[in-house]
């Protein structure tokens, strides 16, 4: 499906966007391997089976408060502590931005729209990566996982990203992700859901539709210049 049908299908016209907040993992850098390798140390650690690349890439959605009592039950810390261990000593080496986004971040920069990352992966260490790549001045807010009450899907930490912005959660705000997990946060939160670089086929999407997907970052520019 096309972002032109999806924009036409709306329940009401799209408007200009004036803040953009993304997703970070997958949505703005390549972080897969990464995120693989450090969970698959926990399942080595916790003596459990492990996870093939596919198999991360459909169950990994929620932060790690929201996701690891689920995998491990009362020993969730102990695992935790693993998986960030391992994360620490690999991920700003692997870090590596997707094709065409610091292009689209400066592009819509230039035309006056705030931007944020509303991310599951710990606030501590999304900063660490937007600092590691240069990053970090090109967003009004930063909100990882732990930042706000509680993490995606729940609207709190877009409120948070949105604090000082002059922008409140609605129409004018679009929160651009890869997994249904963050078009869920973007109707929670009353926000318009984008999906970028993906496809909106899988069972996650099922209520939770994104309302335009774009293929590349080049055509999520083009459309918001042509608003």
């Amino acid at each position: 499906m096309t972002a032109a049908t999806l924009a036409a299908a709306a329940p009401q016209p799209l408007i200009r966007p004036r803040a953009i907040l993304f997703d970070w993992d997958n949505t703005l850098v390549d972080s897969w391997t990464t995120i693989h390798e450090a969970l698959n140390a926990v399942m080595e650690a916790m003596e459990k089976p492990l996870w093939s690349l596919g198999e991360t890439k459909e169950r990994v959605r929620l932060s790690l408060r929201e996701s690891f009592p689920l995998h491990f039950g009362d020993r969730w810390e102990e695992a935790r502590e693993v998986y960030l261990e391992a994360f620490r000593a690999i991920h700003l080496d692997r870090l590596r931005p997707l094709p065409g986004r610091i292009e689209l971040l400066r592009g819509l920069i230039a035309n006056g729209i705030f931007l944020g990352v509303v991310s599951n992966k710990t606030g501590a260490l999304l900063r660490h990566e937007a600092d590691r790549i240069g990053w970090s001045g090109l967003f009004g807010s930063i909100v990882g996982a732990g930042d706000a009450a509680r993490d995606k899907p729940n609207a709190a930490p877009v409120a948070l990203a949105l604090e000082g912005s002059g922008v409140e959660p609605g129409e004018a705000v679009w929160l651009v992700g890869d997994t249904g997990i963050d078009m869920e946060c973007a109707y929670n939160s009353g926000c318009i859901p984008i999906l970028l670089g993906s496809d909106a086929t899988g069972e996650e999407f099922l209520g939770w539709a994104p309302r335009l997907v774009f293929p590349d970052a080049a055509s999520l520019f083009q459309f918001v210049q042509g608003l």
